[in-house]
């Protein structure tokens, strides 16, 4: 890696934060074909399909800018809930609506967002997206400091929405100066 990632400790005291907060239950992310992106999620990343959810819309009054910051005759043409491994669950959009953008956020766009994916061994996961025709950004990259010990390496779904895979088989640096550890997909439950 060429640049350099500088790493700090978390030192300032923080408040309680919402009550009854228990993590993540899932992730939601539009695409524009909903049959593409199942497709790419569950045949080559590996995911779970568990259930669909239809369409929505409401044809008077503002309910779905108030309530989805959308515009009011926006619809959900097509919704799915997929499970990633032991991770979190994927919500998956599809929406027609008199508004809709279609260019997609780049990492340094304000609003921007990516899924990680953790592997067991980054370099088959890689060489494998390599042979299903995916667009892998880069080679893997070894991290220092507080992910000391943790490659990473972006790739693009079909529609171009930014994923990245990591794995830190031996842990990340961060655990030598705290008790206290990230959530881990190689051990869910601890």
């Amino acid at each position: 890696m060429s640049g350099q990632i500088s790493s700090t400790y978390a030192s300032k005291k923080r408040g309680a934060g919402m009550p009854g907060m228990r993590g993540l239950d899932h992730f939601g992310m539009t695409v524009p074909d909903m049959e593409q992106a199942v497709d790419f999620f569950c045949d080559v990343l590996g995911c779970q399909e568990l259930y669909q959810l239809g369409s929505f819309r409401v044809d008077e009054g503002d309910w779905m800018t108030e309530n989805l910051n959308v515009h009011a005759r926006a619809e959900i043409t097509n919704m799915r809930m997929i499970r990633c491994g032991h991770g979190t669950n994927i919500e998956l959009f599809e929406y027609s609506a008199p508004d809709k953008r279609v260019e997609l956020p780049r990492n340094s766009d304000n609003g921007s967002s990516h899924l990680c994916i953790y592997v067991d061994n980054i370099f088959t996961a890689v060489d494998y997206l390599n042979s299903q025709g995916v667009k892998v950004l880069g080679e893997p990259s070894l991290l220092s400091g507080a992910e000391a010990g943790e490659y990473w390496c972006y790739f693009l779904s079909p529609w171009g929405a930014q994923l990245e895979l990591v794995s830190y088989p031996c842990g990340r640096g961060y655990e030598q100066h705290t008790k206290t550890r990230l959530w881990d997909t190689r051990d869910p439950a601890a």
